[in-house]
């Protein structure tokens, strides 16, 4: 419990406008962590094909935008670990730059509590530069939901996100917003895993958008290990009124 009060202790306090989904990880976080003292290497490399093509605050354009996220992981306890990321991108007529950092905290559910799924939770504290996310750090907070049935794994990150800055720069509102995030997929074989993952921006938790006005991506994808070596592929379409409608995911993950 020491763990969980941790991460959770005055998150909740903080707070103002939020920006626009994240496009450097795409992904889906499992319950599970990473074993005490292992380290992971991830990287996330994703183009955005379809984008905005004009600035939304201090935002820049995401159309033709590759983005890319280095994270290093490290298990401290056998239920709880902490990542540093490394944030880059690359925006037509500017080129390749530095993006701004993150870090993050995960913990999960002891097996001893013997609940009928696998339940996480998971902190992030992240200062994008402002053409990448606002002028403002923002904070992430999600709990995590996931079960397996044999080959089949069903996983839900209920995501909050928040700005703590005190202007509207880079900002869409001034709560708590709500995007949500689920996967469901199956293991074709001991190395292929198959998989269709669903990110959604909903608006603020006390005032939701109308139906018509939430964004919804679906991306399809496939996930192949290789000893110790995880590669994984997706392709994203957005409705719409999403930000960034066709996207490109790709991410490779070592752990030693």
């Amino acid at each position: 419990m020491r763990h969980w009060t941790l991460v959770l202790s005055g998150a909740l306090a903080l707070g103002a406008p939020l920006h626009a989904q994240d496009p450097f990880e795409i992904v889906v976080y499992p319950a599970a962590t990473a074993g005490r003292g292992e380290w992971e290497l991830e990287t996330h490399l994703n183009y955005t094909a379809r984008g905005t093509s004009a600035f939304a605050g201090t935002v820049a354009p995401t159309r033709y935008q590759t983005h890319l996220a280095l994270e290093l992981t490290r298990g401290i306890t056998s239920s709880w670990e902490a990542s540093f990321y490394l944030l880059g991108a690359r925006r037509p007529d500017v080129g390749a730059e530095y993006a701004g950092w993150r870090l993050r905290s995960r913990v999960r559910a002891p097996l001893s509590w013997k609940l009928p799924f696998d339940l996480g939770f998971s902190a992030e504290l992240e200062a994008p530069r402002p053409a990448y996310g606002g002028a403002s750090p923002t904070i992430e907070l999600t709990p995590i939901l996931e079960r397996r049935f044999g080959a089949v794994r069903v996983g839900l990150n209920a995501n909050m996100e928040r700005d703590l800055g005190e202007g509207e720069a880079g900002g869409t509102s001034e709560g708590w917003e709500f995007e949500p995030s689920a996967v469901v997929g199956v293991a074709a074989s001991r190395r292929v895993f198959l998989k269709l993952e669903y990110r959604g921006a909903w608006g603020e938790l006390t005032k939701p958008l109308a139906p018509s006005a939430q964004v919804h991506q679906l991306f399809p994808g496939i996930d192949v290990r290789l000893g110790e070596v995880t590669l994984g592929w997706s392709v994203g379409a957005g409705t719409a009124n999403a930000a960034n409608r066709l996207v490109f995911a790709s991410r490779a993950e070592v752990g030693f």
